[in-house]
């Protein structure tokens, strides 16, 4: 984040195939003819049925209904061959959960026959020699979906294009690295979890927001110098020039809710030893190529480690009208090491939020926003391509000027979230050339081949 950028979020399930097909590369080549030099996306990790990308089913397995189609095709056999010699350290571990759950209707492991639920030697080399087969095409998957991936970071770099990951600080409990490594997570002698994570009631819910994952178990984590998570920020390095930590706080404190509440209401802070974990981190990748979602509850101790360690933060202009004087999200409270956003895949799109805001507040908002720039969203588009902050990011939805029905998630809740896909008939001829003439007027264009 050495230079000022422009960039749209954008997850791959919202191509228009919802898969890495041409579409990809499509969006990649529209990219470069607007200016946009920063593709961010959300966890690419396999989701559970409710699709939430922040609830998976492997913290490192990619997510196999990004496959074309016609996937089996394009499988190099030897490279294939390769792969399984020095196959990453989770593979095995993730085919195996991903047969047992397969065999058992998808219920939770927990749910399991003791032997496979307690991953007993014996039972599992024997479910390894009746299910090779399955085994194999499940890695299968793995591969090609990592050699898609990595031939689209070529080619963006080519474009001048970073692309800009996201991981969850928490991972789902019904996950491989839950099963394979249960001691540490806070968890019973039934192996379920003792406490869970959330947040406290805010401005998306009265009630709060209970995740339901476990929490660490940070003591246990400690012992072998943070190497979880320094193999899952290894991981997710070499799939993105950049990584938000989603969450951030929660590395500072996090809310700790007991397992039998049903809201998050009822719950405490905890501390957490986030500054060891990204002393540690940044003696392993250095520079540590890292952004702090510091949204929420941000307290002076949560500023702090972000500073320590010179994370830069993140702004949401949504957030940003409120009047108070010492508002971050304001578009004069904007500071430069920071990445600033009209909204995140949590907010309404800006149409939609401008539907429902007061119109009070709605009026104050005019004057604060770039109105030269035309009809809404893009008056806020343009305060934030012109504000401090290094990136600047816009969604997809924003980018298209869509109403609230396009809205990609609504937090605290499970019902069609994370289904939104837009489609090439969406884009205005013109709307390449209409970014680029702003993304150059902020001063955010770089050239191609810029990108790491």
């Amino acid at each position: 984040m050495a230079e000022r950028a422009a960039g749209v979020l954008l997850h791959p399930t919202s191509l228009p195939n919802r898969v890495l097909d041409q579409h990809a590369w499509r969006f990649l080549d529209w990219m470069q003819s607007a200016g946009l030099s920063v593709w961010q996306l959300l966890p690419l990790t396999a989701p559970h049925d409710d699709l939430s990308p922040y609830h998976s089913l492997s913290a490192f397995a990619l997510n196999p209904r990004l496959l074309p189609a016609d996937w089996e095709q394009q499988v190099d056999e030897q490279a294939f061959a390769r792969y399984l010699e020095q196959p990453p350290h989770w593979l095995n571990d993730y085919a195996l959960f991903m047969v047992l759950r397969e065999q058992y209707d998808h219920v939770p492991w927990t749910e399991w026959p003791e032997p496979y639920k307690l991953r007993n030697p014996v039972a599992l080399a024997e479910l390894v020699d009746a299910r090779l087969d399955e085994m194999l095409q499940l890695k299968k998957e793995q591969f090609q979906l990592h050699a898609l991936w990595q031939q689209l970071r070529r080619d963006a770099s080519a474009k001048g294009i970073r692309l800009f990951g996201d991981m969850p600080i928490f991972v789902a409990h019904d996950s491989v690295e839950v099963w394979v490594q249960p001691q540490l997570f806070r968890l019973d002698d039934n192996l379920l979890p003792t406490v869970v994570t959330g947040v406290p009631p805010d401005y998306f819910s009265a009630t709060g927001q209970r995740w339901g994952n476990p929490h660490y178990n940070w003591a246990a984590m400690e012992q072998d110098g943070f190497g979880w998570w320094c193999r899952r920020v290894g991981a997710a390095l070499e799939l993105f020039d950049l990584v938000r930590i989603d969450h951030f706080r929660g590395l500072e404190a996090s809310w700790e809710i007991a397992a039998s509440e049903p809201t998050a209401i009822n719950g405490r802070w905890q501390k957490a030893p986030g500054a060891q974990l990204l002393a540690r981190l940044q003696q392993v990748f250095d520079p540590l190529p890292l952004v702090a979602e510091d949204l929420g509850i941000i307290t002076p101790e949560v500023v702090a480690l972000k500073e320590q360690f010179n994370l830069p933060g993140m702004s949401v202009l949504q957030f940003g009208f409120s009047g108070l004087p010492d508002n971050p999200h304001s578009p004069l409270g904007q500071v430069e090491n920071s990445v600033v956003y009209t909204g995140t895949h949590d907010n309404d799109t800006t149409l939609g939020w401008l539907a429902e805001l007061h119109p009070g507040t709605a009026d104050w908002m005019r004057t604060q926003v770039a109105l030269e720039a035309g009809e809404m969203p893009w008056p806020l588009i343009v305060t934030a391509l012109q504000s401090v902050a290094r990136w600047a990011i816009v969604p997809m939805q924003d980018w298209l000027a869509l109403d609230g029905s396009h809205r990609m998630n609504v937090p605290g809740t499970t019902e069609g979230n994370w289904q939104w896909q837009f489609h090439w008939e969406q884009v205005p001829a013109g709307l390449a050339e209409r970014i680029r003439y702003w993304v150059g007027q902020s001063n955010r264009l770089v050239q191609t081949g810029d990108a790491v």
